[in-house]
């Protein structure tokens, strides 16, 4: 493909905050972004140059999307693999709709790191109570986890037993779901990388994260591990994106447990532990995702400082204290004087047109030149906005 220059327009299947990122990174770089998006309020599509309010199996407007656009990419991994497929009838999609297929589907993303010998917990396909029934011992305790839709810890269950797992999948519909084996962690890691069309491809550094109920807290970049388990990590991740053809930005986590590596989840997109990219790196991951989108080189990926992301959920907007109309107590605005007056942080708030606890609102990303401080005004800065700990 030859390479798409400003001022083409680009296209964003899903209105969310990465795909807001991405927009605010092709309008720096000249280009124009239409996003399509069902929810007329998406943080993406106010920022971008049309809004396409319409559902992603509506044939009418992927026709004009198609029409007006040199290449399309995605935010989100659930965007129906048809509508990649009929999309790339007509333009570039990247990644493609069989990257992404892999990576919306538990069941055939563990089969992939299975049969490409990628390090793995032990896991199971779950279609029926009968599978339950003749699971092995070994992956007890378990995690049982619906094949599709489950994100932010949604449609999963923590289970000590066949007979707890049986009552999780009738909790959830009889959905097929994977069983996997719960590893004793260490900690938890995460790599993004950028990968082009000639297979050339870029890590950041490694993010070291913390999750609560399921939602990623803290990101650490870099991560506090060793180099050589960084470089493991990052090998691995170069190796599951060669095999699964990937063009685009992708991101990979990984359990690391009695110091052993274990790939995760993969996300077929930018990635919240990517944030700090946007302060921390020569170039982000979202000027990533649109230089291997339009076919141009990859930029920089090196840290010029060390960063602590915090996520800022919607539950700060709640004062418990005060009486509201439910139990999360009143809504009002944060006082952002609290953040705003630290030198070193950088905040991004998303736009979004309401928060509800568990909903991601904003980040805001501590830089520094000494990691230790990174994180501790980082940590000063979470307590002082009213983040409580898990």
């Amino acid at each position: 493909m030859s390479q798409i220059l400003p001022p083409a327009t680009l296209g964003m299947l899903g209105g969310g905050q990465l795909g807001r990122f991405f927009v605010l990174a092709a309008h720096e770089m000249g280009y124009k972004v239409w996003v399509l998006d069902p929810d007329k309020n998406s943080p993406a599509g106010l920022a971008a140059d049309r809004h396409l309010c319409a559902d992603y199996g509506d044939f009418a407007a992927l026709d004009e999307l198609a029409n007006s656009c040199a290449a399309v990419t995605t935010e989100f991994e659930n965007v129906p693999a048809a509508t990649l497929e009929y999309l790339a009838k007509f333009l570039p999609v990247r990644p493609s709709a069989d990257a992404v297929g892999i990576c919306q589907n538990r069941v055939a993303e563990k089969m992939f790191l299975r049969n490409n010998g990628l390090p793995h917990a032990a896991f199971a396909s779950i279609n029926s109570e009968a599978d339950l029934r003749d699971t092995p011992d070994e992956l007890y305790p378990g995690i049982l986890k619906v094949a599709r839709f489950g994100y932010d810890g949604k449609g999963q269950a923590r289970v000590k037993s066949r007979e707890e797992a049986i009552a999780a999948f009738q909790a959830f519909h009889h959905e097929p779901c994977v069983l996997e084996q719960m590893l004793k962690l260490d900690y938890e890691v995460s790599v993004v990388l950028a990968r082009d069309e000639h297979g050339k491809t870029k890590c950041f550094p490694v993010a070291e994260n913390a999750h609560a109920k399921g939602i990623l807290d803290i990101s650490i970049l870099p991560a506090r591990s060793g180099t050589c388990q960084q470089d493991s990590a990052q090998e691995l991740a170069e190796h599951l994106a060669e095999r699964l053809g990937y063009i685009g930005t992708l991101a990979v986590e990984f359990f690391v447990s009695h110091g052993q590596l274990y790939v995760n989840e993969m996300a077929p997109r930018p990635h919240n532990s990517g944030h700090a990219t946007v302060d921390a790196c020569v170039t982000s991951q979202y000027e990533q995702q649109v230089r291997a989108l339009c076919g141009l080189p990859l930029g920089d990926a090196r840290a010029h400082s060390a960063a602590v992301m915090v996520n800022l959920l919607g539950d700060i907007w709640y004062d418990a204290t005060q009486p509201g109309p439910d139990s999360h107590g009143a809504y009002r605005e944060p006082d952002w004087s609290k953040l705003l007056t630290v030198p070193n942080l950088k905040l991004h708030l998303y736009g979004k047109h309401h928060a509800r606890p568990g909903r991601k609102m904003g980040h805001f990303t501590v830089v520094d030149a000494d990691p230790v401080k990174a994180h501790a005004v980082a940590m000063a800065a979470r307590a002082a906005i009213g983040i409580q700990d898990a």
